[in-house]
C-alpha cells in the first residue's frame, strides 16, 4: 500500500537524489500523518468520551499531539529543500536534523506525562472498565501506528531521512502504548492487581528512551559524526578506477544535511603525467562522483616524486 501510494502522490518518485522529490517525500509522509492521527483522535476522543475512560481520551489527546510532529515534518522538508543563501551558503540540509530533534524532544515529552499518568493509576488502584469497542478501537489504533511505522521506515531508508526515522520511532511507541493500554483492559479483569499502571510505567520508560536515543542521533548529525564508510569505500574505488591515478590520500567528508555532501581528497599521479590530460581526468571523476553518489568532490593533485 505504502508503495503504491507513492506511486500515486510523489511526481518522479525514483529520482531520490534530486532535492525536489526528497521534499516530495516528506511532504506525503507528514499529510499522511495529520490525516492518520486526527482519524485517531475522532475515534479515541469519541469512545473515551462514552466509556468514560481517562486512559483513551489522554490517549486520544497524543495522537492530536502527534500531528504537531507531521507539521515539523512537512515544515523540515520544506526548510531542508532551501537554496543556499548570504547567511548559509552551504544550504539548509541541516534543517531536518533539528526538526528530528523537536520530535524526539515530543517523544521524550510523551513518555514523561505516560509515566506520571502510570504512578497514579498505580497508587490509586483505579482499574479501566471493560469495553469490547473500547478495546477494538484500541487495537484498530495500534494496527494503525504500526503502518505508520512502516511507511515512515521505509521512506527514511529511500531518502536517508534522519526526520522520517523519528517519525517511525514515534509511531512505533504510540503503537505499543495503546497496545499495552488494550492488554491492561483485558488482564484487569482477571486480577485486582494494576495491569495499566504498571504495562504503563514499563512503557514509558521505553519510550523515553526512544526519544533520548533519537535525540541523540540528530545531536551527532549536527556536531558531525563519522562518515559512513562504504561512501568512503565507494569514492576510493571510483577514484582508483581511473588509470591516470596512483594512490588515494586525505579523503574528508563534510556533511551538511541529506543530498549535501562536500568532499576533498588527494591522488596521486604520475610526474610524467600531461597536466591538461590529468586536469580533464580529474574533471569527469568529480563529476562522476557527483553523479553516482551525489557526492560535490574537489581533488587535489599531488605528483609523484620521481626516483633519484
Amino acid at each position: 500500500m505504502t508503495r503504491f501510494l507513492i506511486k500515486r502522490f510523489v511526481k518522479d518518485y525514483q529520482n531520490v537524489a534530486d532535492k525536489d522529490v526528497r521534499e516530495s517525500y516528506g511532504t506525503f509522509a507528514g499529510i499522511l500523518g495529520i490525516i492518520c492521527n486526527v482519524f485517531l483522535f475522532a475515534i479515541k476522543i469519541t469512545i473515551g468520551l462514552v466509556t468514560n475512560s481517562v486512559a483513551v481520551i489522554s490517549d486520544a489527546f497524543n495522537n492530536l499531539t502527534d500531528t504537531g510532529s507531521s507539521v515539523v515534518a512537512i515544515l523540515g522538508a520544506k526548510m531542508t529543500n532551501r537554496p543556499p543563501d548570504k547567511e548559509h551558503p552551504y544550504g539548509h540540509g541541516r534543517s531536518e536534523y533539528i526538526a528530528a530533534l523537536v520530535v524526539s524532544f515530543i517523544i521524550f515529552a510523551m513518555g514523561v506525562e505516560l509515566m506520571r499518568t502510570s504512578f497514579g493509576r498505580l497508587t490509586s488502584g483505579e482499574k479501566v472498565l471493560w469495553n469490547p469497542y473500547l478495546t477494538a478501537a484500541l487495537a484498530f489504533s495500534a494496527l494503525v501506528k504500526v503502518w505508520m511505522f512502516s511507511y515512515n521506515r521505509f521512506i527514511a531508508s529511500v531518502i536517508d531521512s534522519n526526520l522520517n526515522r523519528a517519525a517511525a520511532r514515534d509511531s512505533l511507541s504510540d503503537a505499543v502504548a495503546t497496545g499495552a493500554v488494550a492488554v491492561s483492559i483485558v488482564l484487569g479483569r482477571h486480577t485486582t492487581f494494576p495491569v495499566d499502571g504498571a504495562l504503563g510505567v514499563a512503557i514509558s520508560v521505553a519510550i523515553m528512551y526512544t526519544g533520548f536515543s533519537t535525540a541523540r542521533d540528530s545531536i551527532d548529525r549536527l556536531l558531525g559524526s563519522p562518515p559512513d564508510p562504504e561512501i568512503r569505500e565507494k569514492i576510493n574505488a571510483i577514484v582508483m578506477s581511473s588509470k591516470s591515478i596512483l594512490g588515494v590520500h586525505d579523503l574528508r567528508l563534510h556533511d551538511y544535511g541529506p543530498g549535501r555532501t562536500l568532499a576533498s581528497l588527494h591522488v596521486q599521479v604520475s610526474h610524467e603525467a600531461n597536466i591538461v590530460d590529468i586536469h580533464n581526468e580529474i574533471d569527469r571523476i568529480e563529476k562522476l562522483i557527483e553523479k553516482e553518489l551525489g557526492v560535490s568532490m574537489v581533488i587535489h593533485v599531488d605528483p609523484e616524486r620521481p626516483e633519484p
